[in-house]
């Protein structure tokens, strides 16, 4: 892909997802094992959907705060490449799911304004990816998957040790300005490519693919 820019579609839930995400060019896929989200699997599910995933395209867990027990059971039955943090997971809790499991770690990160941003340098040394989101409104149920966008402003010029992923608000009408405002070279998006929560629309995707590679 002559842009360079990689593009995660998570909270898939169906096989038609899959082959829409992979169609489309995406190279990264998201399954979301929180009960509280609409797009929560199953381990099963999952571990159906992931042998549906082509070569080439990344399969990432999406957990929030999930323990020993639960990563286990994830691992075990689900061929994966990368395993999200999404909760309040700290440094050492990144450092040692990374070695238990022996997988790319990425660790979810809510940016609301420039307070947020000094914390950000804590992982850099224990994550393999940092994914920059949205933080969640107070009292909201998700940590992710609310369709809220952060001032892109205040990323811009910055750079990690680390790759990042810009997340948070992004659809197929706006993920052009966020690349270009903040200098992501990965995007991911959920609610953004849904007709409904939880409900992937297949169009919405490749235009969004499209959009980002522009």
């Amino acid at each position: 892909m002559p842009s360079g820019i990689r593009v995660k579609i998570c909270g898939l839930s169906t096989v038609e997802d899959v082959r829409a995400v992979a169609d489309a060019g995406a190279r990264y896929v998201g399954f979301v094992f929180f009960a509280k989200s609409p797009r929560n699997v199953t381990i099963e599910q999952a571990r159906e959907l992931a042998l549906e995933v082509p070569l080439g395209v990344a399969k990432v867990a999406l957990t929030v705060n999930a323990d020993n027990a639960l990563l286990d059971a994830i691992t075990e039955a689900v061929p994966l490449d990368m395993i999200q943090l999404h909760g309040s997971e700290s440094p050492e809790r990144v450092a040692e799911v990374k070695e238990r499991y022996g997988l790319p770690v990425m660790k979810a990160l809510g940016v609301a304004d420039a307070e947020d941003l000094p914390k950000i340098a804590d992982y850099e040394t224990v994550a393999d990816q940092l994914l920059i989101d949205a933080k969640p409104p107070k009292g909201a149920d998700l940590p992710g998957g609310n369709g809220l966008a952060f001032d892109w402003r205040l990323l811009e010029g910055r750079e990690w040790a680390v790759p990042w992923m810009l997340a948070g608000g992004l659809h197929p009408e706006n993920v052009a300005e966020a690349i270009a405002r903040t200098g992501a070279r990965q995007v991911d998006v959920s609610s953004g490519v849904e007709s409904a929560p939880g409900v992937k629309d297949a169009a919405k995707i490749t235009a969004f693919v499209q959009a980002a590679l522009a």
